[in-house]
């Protein structure tokens, strides 16, 4: 999972982004609101994570401008602001939650994970990844403004991926979404239909991974890695006061917790043998 952190306590922001690699997302960090409002509109994130109290562009600035942009983008406040009229300012300004600092890295996780769930869950029939964009309800697959066509195999094969975007999904599951049985669907016939894939989504930012010797496959965004995989590759002064007030025990509390174990699949839908 993609994930862009923006705090301006160059600390709070070391620690958090070590302990959110370890919980198995990818971390990129902005100091700034400019920075932050850049990186959450030009790349594809799956949440942000803003501070309030950001120099020269304040949070709740760049979050109404994501939210009026990417509207379905997961977004959570993180800051030492715990009015209510601040935490009724951050949710109508698109915050999904707010968390006030001092806070315990597993409870910033679990509502992290939590927006995630509500995210796929609730995010109405499209579903977008990456430049694709994949409407049920239309029967439409689109990669930025062109339309991809798709055989009814490849769009219940992409139907499927997507749904099943961080769990195993065995290739009897995949024959079974096709309603044939595993043996009339032939032993390559799978592999043909993710080879076709595959060349469909070339430009949308996504890849699908074969890892031969353990039979699985993988759809994920962001850029291709060197495995042994066949693979291809995706292509306001008083808020800031407030927040520099309590980052000492966010952090004490950052450093004291326990490490979560990291999760490989967090960034992948996997097919399996």
């Amino acid at each position: 999972m993609k994930l862009m952190l923006a705090e301006d306590d160059a600390i709070l922001a070391d620690a958090l982004s070590a302990s959110l690699g370890r919980a198995g997302f990818e971390v990129e960090v902005a100091d700034n609101g400019a920075v932050a409002e850049y990186l959450l509109l030009k790349q594809n994130f799956d949440i942000g994570v803003l501070d309030l109290g950001l120099p020269l562009v304040d949070g709740l600035t760049v979050l109404k401008r994501v939210r009026a942009a990417r509207p379905t983008m997961p977004m959570m406040v993180l800051t030492a602001l715990d009015g209510l009229d601040d935490r009724v300012a951050g949710l109508d300004a698109g915050a999904d939650d707010y968390l006030t600092k001092p806070f315990d890295f597993p409870e910033l996780e679990a509502r992290i994970r939590a927006l995630l769930r509500r995210s796929r869950i609730g995010g109405g029939t499209v579903q977008q990844m990456g430049r694709l964009s994949f409407d049920r309800d239309a029967r439409r697959a689109t990669i930025g403004s062109d339309a991809i066509e798709l055989s009814p195999r490849e769009w219940v094969l992409l139907d499927v991926l997507l749904t099943q975007r961080d769990r195993v999904v065995t290739k009897d599951q995949i024959a079974e979404s096709w309603a044939v049985d595993r043996s009339e669907s032939g032993p390559g016939s799978i592999e043909v239909y993710i080879h076709r894939l595959r060349r469909k989504l070339e430009s949308s930012g996504l890849a699908i991974r074969t890892v031969r010797e353990k039979g699985i496959a993988h759809v994920t965004s962001g850029p291709a890695r060197s495995t042994t995989a066949t693979e291809i590759a995706a292509t306001s002064s008083s808020p800031r006061a407030a927040d520099r007030r309590s980052v000492r025990s966010s952090k004490r509390r950052l450093h004291a917790a326990p490490s979560p174990v990291p999760s490989s699949s967090e960034n992948s839908v996997t097919v399996s043998e």
